[in-house]
């Protein structure tokens, strides 16, 4: 497999940096989900979006 590079925009640093994985060959996102127990927000469709984005 080739060796891949993922850049992504630090806001904070204001620069792009290569994507370092925690775990070598894994990638993880947590994002917060709908659930039944409180009302949907904002939140639900940036992670969403930003899923959508990045995978």
């Amino acid at each position: 497999m080739e060796n891949v590079r993922l850049k992504l925009y630090d806001s904070i640093a204001q620069q792009e940096e290569v994507l370092k994985p925690k775990f070598p060959g894994n990638i993880s996102v947590n994002v917060c989900g709908v659930t039944t127990h409180h009302f949907s927000h904002l939140c639900h469709a940036c992670a969403a979006v930003a899923f959508d984005v990045l995978f």
